[in-house]
């Protein structure tokens, strides 16, 4: 059954309403905090007054499902406010949680775009992304990935040790029933718990700087393996 729907979502940012248009309506700032988009610009926009006000609507699925994404900036004295708003259409087939799984994964994103503003604004961005193995897709291989982690709270320290990588040393700045992330002196670091999507559990880093991306998926993904083998 289809069904409409709206997601609102506010945050306080750490920077300024240009570093935030920025982030949010450019491929290369939204790499640093979500994944590399396309570039958008007054012609791929419903709505592009920068730094203020952005309206992105995609094309309407086959089955009749359509999102539409307005970021709305504002300054003030503390920061910038950043007013999300996501709605649109669920197709026909689509899980009837969809709207509560989106919207708490907009609640991580947008952490992690706080993070990314507040420890690593305006650097270049090197995006990372590699999935496990299918059987990761489960409640309980979730929950015995993060516990041999070893951390608990937000705060914690964290160091993984990836063949073929640097260290990665950090602590976590986001930890719930389907988030682990960390932040380390150059990058964040995100594992996904996908299981209500179906889906295996997946990393992505977001590396401040140079690296060899095709060798960090490669190594990452590797290690994703072992860890559910």
């Amino acid at each position: 059954m289809s069904r409409e729907f709206e997601l609102r979502k506010e945050v306080v940012l750490p920077a300024s309403p240009k570093e935030v248009w920025t982030a949010v309506a450019t491929p290369d700032g939204q790499a640093g905090w979500f994944m590399p988009g396309e570039e958008i610009g007054p012609g791929g926009a419903e709505v592009w007054d920068p730094p203020q006000h952005l309206v992105i609507a995609l094309p309407p699925g086959e089955d009749g499902s359509f999102h539409r994404f307005e970021y709305l900036v504002e300054g003030r004295e503390d920061g910038t406010v950043l007013r999300f708003v996501h709605s649109g259409k669920t197709g026909p087939g689509w899980s009837a949680d969809y709207p509560e799984v989106t919207s708490h994964g907009w609640d991580f994103y947008l952490h992690s775009l706080g993070q990314y503003l507040t420890y690593f604004p305006g650097r270049s961005t090197v995006y990372v992304e590699a999935e496990a193995p299918a059987s990761s897709a489960q409640r309980p291989a979730w929950d015995g990935f993060v516990a041999a982690l070893g951390v608990s709270a937000v705060g914690d320290a964290i160091s993984v040790s990836v063949p073929g990588l640097p260290a990665q040393e950090g602590v976590v700045d986001i930890l719930n029933s389907d988030f682990l992330g960390f932040r380390t002196d150059d990058s964040l670091v995100r594992f996904h718990g996908r299981m209500r999507l179906d889906m295996p559990v997946a990393v992505s880093q977001h590396a401040y700087g140079s690296i060899d991306g095709a060798a960090f998926t490669e190594a990452w993904k590797k290690w994703l393996d072992a860890q559910f083998a």
